[in-house]
C-alpha cells in the first residue's frame, strides 16, 4: 500500500501490508497508518483481477492471523478507523477529500481482512482476534469494550448519518459492503444459522437503536438510485504534508480506487453489466439479508419488524406503542422505484416482501389507479420465463397471487386498456385490457411449466391466481377467451390419450396417436376431423369404465403397466405419472370457466363463443366421474346457446353469433345455474420460509454484489449451478 501506486499482484510483497501483518506491533498513533491508507492504483477491471485480489488478501491474512495474538495490529487498525469516523461528517462538510479518501481506504482494508477471517475461522476465533491488544501482546483486553460491536455500530452510523455527496459515495458503498461481509458467515454453512454473531450484535445491545434508521436509509438509497460520481470528479492535485507523505490519486484511478462496480466474481458467478447505481444495489442486498435473518432465541428480528410496520409519510395517525422500530417513508417514491426496477431478482424479492408482510404498503398499492405500472413489469418477467431464474419467476407469480386476493384489483385490471404490447410476440395486441393480458401471460406460464420444468407448485399458484380473478372476468379479449378454452381442451385431449395408454398399454391405435402427434406446441387444434370422432366415442367408453370404479380401475391399470416393464425398478412413463396432475389442471380450469359463467356471463360473450366453438370436446366429459358436478353449468350453457344458434340458421358470421350470444344471456334463467363455493385462494408461506429465502438471498448477494468476491469452492449454503 502506501503512497506509491501498486498493482494487485504486488500486494503480497507490499512493505506496508507486511508490517501490518508482521511480528511488530504498530501503535495507534504511529505515522504508519497515514502511509498505509495513502494507496492508489487502478481498480480491478475483470473478474480475474477480483479473484487475484482475494488470493493476495488471503496470504496477508494468514500472516496476520498468525501474528495478531502477539501484535494486536488488527485491533489497532480498527481503533484508528473508529477514531477517523468521528471526524468524517465534519470532513464531508468541509470537503476534506484527503481525509475521506484515507478513511475509505482504511475501511476497504478492514473489509478485505474481515471477509477472509470470516471464511477461514470460526466465529469464536474471529471474536478472539478483536480482543488482542498491542499494550500486552497475547493477553485479553481488561476493558469492557467490544471492538467488533463498536465497528458494527460505527458502520451503521456511517451509513445513516454521513451525507451522500460525490466525495462520500464510495465510502458509503464500502460501509454497506462491509456490513454484508460481516453477515456472510451464513455462506459457509449448509444449514440456516439461528444463532450467530449477527444475532448477538444486530438484535441487541448498542446496534439495536439504529434499526429503524438503517432500514429507512437503505430503502431511500434504493428509491433514489443515486449514480456514482463521474470519473475525475475527485481528482485533486498531488500534495504533501510537512512529513513528506504523498497523498494523491493516480491519474487513471479517478473515483474508482479499489471499489469495483461493474464486475461479477469468478467461478460460476456470471459477468454482470455495469450497475447504474452501486449504492442502491448494495443497499437493497443488505436490506434483504437483514430482513431474512432468523429470529434470535429470545427476540424477533428487529429489521423484519421495521419492514413490516413502516408507514407512509402522508399517514398522520400515531404508531401503536406495541410496534417497535417504526418509521415513515414516502410511499409514492417507493412505489415508483419498485415499478422501475423489476428487472432484477432483488427488486422483485423486495416487492414480494413488502406486499406479503407490510399491510400499509399492500393497502396503498391496491388503491393506486396506475397499477399497470407495477403489473406490466411482473408480467414481462413471467413472459420471458426462459431467461429468468426459477426463483425470480416464482416470486413474480406469488406477487400476482397476492394481488389477486383482492376483488377490487380483479375488477380494476379489466378497466385498464393497454395499447401495443410490443414484448408480447405470439400475437399482435393493438388493444387489450390489463386483465386479459394477465390471463394470457399466466396461461402461457402454466403451459411452459407443464412442458418444461414440471414444477407442481408453480402451476398450482398460476391456477390459483386465475381462480381468484375468475368471478370478476370482464369483457375478456377474444384471444384471452380462446386461450382459456383451448388450454383446457389441450388437457382434455391429453387426458384421454393418457387413459388409453394406461388401460391398453400394448395397443397401437395409430389413428389416436396421430391425433396427438398433430398437436402444436401451443395445443391449439387437432388437425384431423377423424380424430374428433374417434375421441368422442373412445372417451365415452373410457369414462363409462371410470364411472364404475374410478380409483380401483386406475390402480389396476397402473399395476398392469408396471408388471409389463422388465424391472420393478423402472419408473412409470411420464404419461402415467402425469395423470393426476392433468386431472387437477382440468378440474381447476373447468372451475375457472364455471366461475366466470356463473358470476359474469353477461360480461363475457367471447368466452361463450370460444366454449361453443369447442363444445364437441366438452360434451364428451359430461359423464366423467371427477368432473360431472362442475360440468353441469358448462353443459347447460353449451346446450342453451347451441339451441339458439341452431334456431338462427346456418352460415352465421362471427358478429352474428356474438349478437345472438349477447341476446341469449338476458334470456338464460340464472336460477338454473348451480351455485358453487367462491373460488378464493390465499398465499401462505411455508412453515420454515427461511429454508428457501436465506439461500436465495445469499445467492443474489454472491451473483450481484458490487466488488465482492467469494471463492465458489468455499460456498456451502447453495450449489453453484442453482438459480
Amino acid at each position: 500500500m502506501g503512497s506509491n501506486s501498486s498493482r494487485i499482484g504486488d500486494l503480497s510483497k507490499n512493505e506496508y501490508l507486511k508490517k501490518l501483518s508482521g511480528t511488530e506491533s504498530v501503535s495507534e498513533n504511529d505515522p504508519f497508518w497515514n502511509q498505509l491508507f495513502s494507496f492508489s492504483f487502478p481498480a480491478p477491471t475483470s473478474s480475474t483481477e477480483l479473484k487475484l485480489l482475494e488470493e493476495t488478501t488471503l496470504s496477508v491474512c494468514k500472516s496476520l492471523v498468525e501474528n495478531n495474538p502477539r501484535t494486536g495490529n488488527l485491533a489497532a487498525l480498527i481503533k484508528v478507523f473508529l477514531s477517523r469516523t468521528k471526524e468524517l461528517k465534519l470532513s464531508a462538510e468541509c470537503q476534506n477529500h484527503i481525509f475521506i479518501w484515507q478513511t475509505h481506504n482504511a475501511l476497504f482494508i478492514i473489509c478485505c481482512l474481515l471477509k477472509v477471517f470470516i471464511c477461514e475461522m470460526s466465529e469464536e476465533e474471529l471474536q478472539l482476534h478483536f480482543t488482542y491488544e498491542e499494550k500486552s501482546p497475547g493477553s485479553y483486553s481488561s476493558e469492557s469494550e467490544d471492538l467488533l460491536e463498536e465497528l458494527i455500530c460505527c458502520l451503521m452510523q456511517l451509513i445513516t448519518d454521513i451525507p451522500l455527496l460525490d466525495i462520500t459515495y464510495e465510502i458509503s458503498v464500502e460501509a454497506i459492503s462491509t456490513m454484508v461481509v460481516f453477515l456472510s458467515c451464513q455462506l459457509f454453512h449448509k444449514e440456516v444459522l439461528r444463532q450467530s454473531i449477527s444475532h448477538k450484535y444486530l438484535m441487541r445491545g448498542q446496534c439495536l437503536s439504529y434499526t429503524s434508521k438503517l432500514v429507512k436509509t437503505l430503502l431511500y438509497n434504493f428509491i433514489r438510485q443515486e449514480k456514482p460520481p463521474p470519473p475525475g470528479a475527485h481528482v485533486f492535485p498531488q500534495q504533501s504534508d510537512g512529513g513528506g507523505l504523498l497523498y494523491g490519486l493516480a491519474s487513471g484511478v479517478a473515483t474508482g480506487l479499489w471499489t469495483v462496480f461493474t464486475l461479477g466474481g469468478a467461478g460460476s458467478k456470471p459477468q454482470t453489466p455495469e450497475l447504474p447505481s452501486p449504492l442502491a444495489n448494495q443497499s437493497l442486498l443488505l436490506l434483504l439479508v437483514l430482513a431474512n435473518l432468523t429470529d434470535a432465541p429470545d427476540a424477533p428480528n428487529p429489521y423484519r419488524q421495521a419492514i413490516v410496520s413502516f408507514k407512509n409519510t402522508q399517514d398522520s395517525s400515531p404508531f401503536p406503542s406495541s410496534i417497535p422500530h417504526a418509521f415513515q417513508i414516502n410511499f409514492n417514491s417507493l412505489y415508483t422505484a419498485l415499478c422501475e426496477q423489476q428487472t432484477s431478482d432483488q427488486a422483485t424479492l423486495l416487492l414480494y416482501t413488502l406486499l406479503h408482510q407490510n399491510s400499509n404498503i399492500k393497502t396503498y398499492m391496491l388503491a393506486r389507479t396506475d397499477m399497470e405500472n407495477l403489473v406490466l413489469p411482473i408480467l414481462e418477467i413471467l413472459y420471458h420465463v426462459e431467461e429468468r431464474s426459477s426463483h425470480h419467476v416464482y416470486m413474480a407469480l406469488i406477487i400476482l397471487l397476492i394481488l389477486t386476493e383482492d376483488d377490487g384489483f380483479n375488477r380494476s385490471i379489466h378497466e385498464v386498456i393497454l395499447k401495443n404490447i410490443t414484448w408480447y410476440s405470439e400475437r399482435v395486441l393493438t388493444e387489450i385490457s390489463l386483465g386479459s393480458l394477465l390471463i394470457l401471460v399466466v396461461i402461457r406460464t402454466i403451459q411452459y411449466n407443464m412442458t418444461r420444468t414440471r414444477d407442481k407448485y408453480l402451476h398450482t399458484n398460476c391456477l390459483a391466481a386465475l381462480a381468484n380473478m375468475s368471478a370478476q372476468f370482464r369483457s375478456l379479449h377474444q384471444y384471452a377467451a380462446q386461450r382459456i378454452i383451448s388450454y383446457t381442451c389441450r388437457h382434455l385431449r391429453r387426458y384421454v390419450y393418457v387413459l388409453d395408454k394406461l388401460y391398453f398399454p400394448h395397443s397401437h391405435c395409430s389413428t389416436l396417436q396421430h391425433c396427438f402427434s398433430t398437436l402444436s406446441d401451443n395445443g391449439e387444434e387437432l388437425l384431423s376431423l377423424t380424430c374428433s370422432h374417434i375421441l368422442r366415442s373412445y372417451a365415452s367408453s373410457l369414462f363409462s369404465l371410470l364411472s364404475k370404479k374410478h380409483n380401483k380401475v386406475l390402480e389396476q391399470a397402473t399395476q398392469s403397466l408396471r408388471g409389463s416393464l422388465s424391472s420393478s425398478d423402472v419408473p412409470l412413463p411420464d404419461y402415467a405419472q402425469d395423470l393426476n396432475v392433468i386431472e387437477e389442471v382440468i378440474r381447476m380450469m373447468l372451475e375457472i370457466i364455471n366461475s366466470c359463467l356463473t358470476n359474469s356471463l353477461h360480461h363475457n360473450p367471447n368466452l361463450v363463443y370460444a366454449l361453443l366453438y369447442k363444445r364437441d370436446l366438452f360434451e364428451q366429459f359430461r359423464t366423467h366421474p371427477s368432473f360431472q358436478d362442475i360440468m353441469q353449468n358448462i353443459d347447460l350453457v353449451i346446450t342453451f346457446f347451441s339451441s339458439r344458434l341452431l334456431q338462427a340458421g346456418a352460415e352465421l358470421s362471427v358478429e352474428r353469433v356474438l349478437e345472438i350470444i349477447k341476446q341469449g344471456v338476458v334470456a338464460l334463467p340464472k336460477d338454473r345455474l348451480k351455485k358453487f363455493p367462491e373460488l378464493k385462494f390465499k398465499y401462505v408461506e411455508e412453515e420454515q420460509p427461511e429454508e428457501f429465502f436465506i439461500p436465495y438471498v445469499w445467492s443474489l448477494v454472491y451473483n450481484s454484489a458490487a466488488g465482492l468476491y467469494w471463492n465458489p469452492q468455499d460456498i456451502q449454503l447453495f450449489t453453484m449451478d442453482s438459480d
